[in-house]
């Protein structure tokens, strides 16, 4: 494939992706009083709308709470099933690989669907968050499963073996040693579940209990009786704050992936 061909497919390719985001943040400068595009003039009238919004501030909120608890509880339970994975399955490896990567498989409302009916069975229904919490979990797993395999990969047993010939122990084995060159791989795997855990609708739509909304669920029922800018000024907002988590992982952290 020429260099000149395989640019204008990639610009193409990007141009797909790219343009659907384009247009929802162009449309959240609208000054008119309905979402069209192109807009009616440009404003920042939306965004003032928006912000002075406690029920989306509150939905905002929301979400973050709930993707830092599914960040964390997803990144040691994944990063734990990772490294038994790698070094301890044996002959369960293949097994263990497909149950990690089972939520992956099944369309998401069905397994909204079996959460729902787990939860209301030990008999805790959707009166608190935990129910939506534990979908999250599981939704975002096997992606810090994967980021963390692939580190393992190119891990040699041998350098624990050689600290614990030193006297290191087990947590020191793994805090000094294995957890420094495996970092990039929890890094990334935390963040994939945090941006997942903050984007997803269905799981939280179903396990969600009476007064709390995340932000899609917000969003969702704001436009099923308006259809003004200020939904685009939301999605615009969304977009801009997974970019800034992006960027200010890989600024702060993915710089001094040789320390730690």
């Amino acid at each position: 494939m020429s260099k000149p061909f395989f640019t204008v497919y990639c610009l193409i390719i990007y141009a797909f992706l790219l343009t659907p985001i384009a247009v929802v943040v162009i449309a959240s400068f609208n000054a008119g009083a309905f979402l069209t595009f192109p807009p009616q003039g440009l404003s920042f009238r939306w965004y003032v709308v928006f912000f002075n919004n406690e029920v989306f501030m509150r939905a905002i909120r929301t979400s973050l709470w709930i993707a830092a608890v599914t960040m964390v509880i997803s990144g040691i339970i994944g990063t734990t099933a990772a490294i038994f994975y790698v070094q301890y399955s044996g002959r369960l490896k293949e097994a263990v690989r497909i149950a990690m990567l089972a939520p992956l498989l099944l369309p998401e409302v069905l397994t909204a669907i079996a959460l729902l009916f787990f939860v209301y069975s030990i008999g805790i229904g959707t009166q608190t968050m935990f129910g939506m919490i534990i979908g999250h979990v599981l939704i975002t797993l096997p992606f810090v499963f994967i980021n963390v395999s692939a580190s393992m990969e190119s891990y040699d047993p041998s350098w624990s073996m050689a600290a614990q010939s030193l006297g290191a122990g087990r947590f020191t084995r793994f805090r000094r040693i294995m957890l420094p060159l495996i970092k990039p791989g929890v890094i990334g795997g935390c963040l994939f579940a945090f941006i997942i855990s903050f984007d997803i609708f269905t799981i939280s739509f179903m396990l969600k209990n009476v007064g709390t909304s995340t932000l899609p669920i917000q969003l969702f029922d704001y436009l099923r009786t308006n259809f003004t800018p200020e939904a685009a000024a939301v999605s615009t907002c969304s977009i801009v704050l997974t970019l800034i988590v992006v960027v200010i992982s890989e600024k702060m952290l993915g710089l001094r992936l040789h320390r730690f």
